[in-house]
């Protein structure tokens, strides 16, 4: 988790009147004007907080006048650590980096979403207007891997939020630890909504022929019109084959993530995203299905009824029939994959989808083995 980030002061939307002294209970709807181009519909306070906003007439009769667009703004995170630890018994990793807080791609479903109430913002909106950059990461990864105590395994990124969101074309955050992982020989796992890790491809590939790189695509559906609306900035659904293909072409390692499955709006599509990925080059795939912690079970479900409303309902009876009647059930073991009979036909379907097709065939470890600080400038040669 950042430390000390700059916080940003919080913005009073035109025709907004302040309270405090309890919990929001109803949502802050923003103007579709404002919001066009995002994916949620509200920026309600975090939990945390105890002042919140809503909508209010103040008698000039402004609240259908034209509102401004809402412009993603970056913020440096001023962290002191870059490498984020978890014990997670049903995570396949121990080790993980985020170069960005917050995510402009603006999947409605993003369980990333409560973590910017820790910083006094809304998980709503503010998470995909308001990122925060790790303009330093680079460097504070390069002083933790030549720690002493520091014992290489795999390091996973793209496990909160994107590390390949638009932001990244600008601040380059994620290629600078790249580089420095390609320097101390340390193996990454990547995964990505995006297009632009075709980029960094000339690191990538020298990793993948050293078994340090792998990398998947997480591809929702192949309808453009629903991915769209399901994640507004995020690139294609074409785009993110096409750079399974540039990927895999050179020898890197590149898998598809279906994720997330949502019952009743993008399932049905499973056999057909893993065989169009395994036509582009995947040899591996994965799914994680919907989950919906915190403030994110009502941005979604307000995303339902503006996006889909027709389904609306037959998707949210769906969710919970795999959690045991909730929005959300966090249970260890049981948060990834659901749990109920309609859990279990996604979970066949995607096992057979897998055999079919020859996708997850056995493969080897990424070797850590080779993991060695580089030498700086002045350091003392060895002898031996």
């Amino acid at each position: 988790m950042a430390q000390n980030a700059k916080k940003p002061p919080n913005p009073n939307p035109r025709g907004e009147a302040r309270y405090t002294g309890g919990a929001l209970e109803d949502t802050v709807g923003v103007h579709p004007d404002a919001r066009r181009g995002r994916g949620v519909v509200s920026n309600a306070a975090g939990r945390y907080e105890r002042e919140g906003r809503v909508a209010l007439d103040d008698g000039w009769d402004n609240l259908d006048a034209p509102a401004p667009p809402l412009r993603t703004e970056v913020f440096k995170d001023s962290t002191r650590t870059i490498i984020a630890r978890n014990t997670s018994p049903d995570i396949g990793f121990d080790r993980s980096i985020n170069p960005y807080r917050g995510c402009e791609h603006g999947c409605s479903y993003c369980f990333a979403r409560p973590t910017h109430a820790y910083l006094g913002m809304s998980p709503g909106l503010d998470f995909e207007s308001k990122i925060f950059a790790k303009p330093e990461a680079a460097a504070l990864l390069e002083k933790e891997l030549r720690a002493p105590s520091y014992r290489c395994r795999t390091m996973a990124m793209g496990t909160n939020t994107d590390p390949y969101q638009p932001t990244e074309r600008h601040y380059k955050i994620t290629r600078g630890i790249l580089e420095v992982l390609n320097r101390f020989n340390h193996p990454v796992g990547i995964v990505t909504k995006s297009a632009l890790i075709a980029r960094d491809i000339d690191i990538l590939h020298p990793m993948a022929k050293r078994n340090l790189a792998r990398v998947s695509l997480s591809v929702t559906s192949l309808d453009q019109a629903l991915a769209r609306k399901m994640e507004p900035r995020a690139s294609t659904p074409q785009k993110r084959l096409n750079a399974i293909s540039d990927l895999s072409s050179v020898g890197i390692p590149t898998g598809v993530m279906f994720a997330p499955a949502i019952p009743g709006l993008n399932d049905h599509e499973l056999e057909g995203v893993l065989e169009a990925a395994r036509d582009a080059g995947a040899t591996t795939a994965g799914y994680v299905m919907l989950r919906l912690p915190l403030e994110v079970k009502d941005l979604f479900q307000e995303w339902l009824a503006t996006a889909v409303p027709e389904r609306a309902s037959r998707v949210m009876s769906l969710v919970r029939a795999m959690r045991g009647g909730l929005d959300y059930d966090p249970k260890w073991g049981e948060r990834m994959t659901g749990n109920g009979p309609i859990a279990e036909a996604l979970s066949d379907r995607f096992r057979l989808a897998c055999k079919r097709l020859g996708l997850n065939k056995p493969q080897p470890p990424l070797d850590s083995s080779q993991f060695k600080p580089p030498p700086r400038a002045g350091d003392q040669l060895a002898l031996f």
